[in-house]
């Protein structure tokens, strides 16, 4: 197995921000979801008929769990976005970017 090859991107300044950006807001959709269901999994176990309250509390443990590494999370996205806080290509024109 010899070295792998890199080849040059011909990808531009302005593309890789917005890509960047972009999957931003795709990793944002999927913790919204994830949020989602962590709500849907409390509802349905407090409208159990025979839901004990050690249940409700490890139910409310677990969510608490999900949401708390959810935040960590959008804590890195927030630092990830921040990151090009300042790089907007203005004109949209890739040469004045660069």
């Amino acid at each position: 197995m010899g070295m792998p090859v890199i080849t040059p991107s011909t990808t531009t300044r302005t593309q890789a921000v917005t890509d960047i950006i972009e999957s931003v807001a795709l990793q944002e959709t999927a913790l919204s979801h994830i949020l989602n269901a962590e709500g849907e999994k409390i509802q349905k176990m407090v409208a159990l008929p025979d839901v004990t309250p050690e249940v409700l509390l490890a139910t409310n443990k677990s969510v608490e769990s999900m949401v708390n590494a959810v935040s960590r999370l959008e804590m890195i996205l927030q630092s990830k976005l921040s990151t090009f806080g300042g790089c907007l290509c203005e004109g949209g024109s890739d040469a004045a970017a660069q």
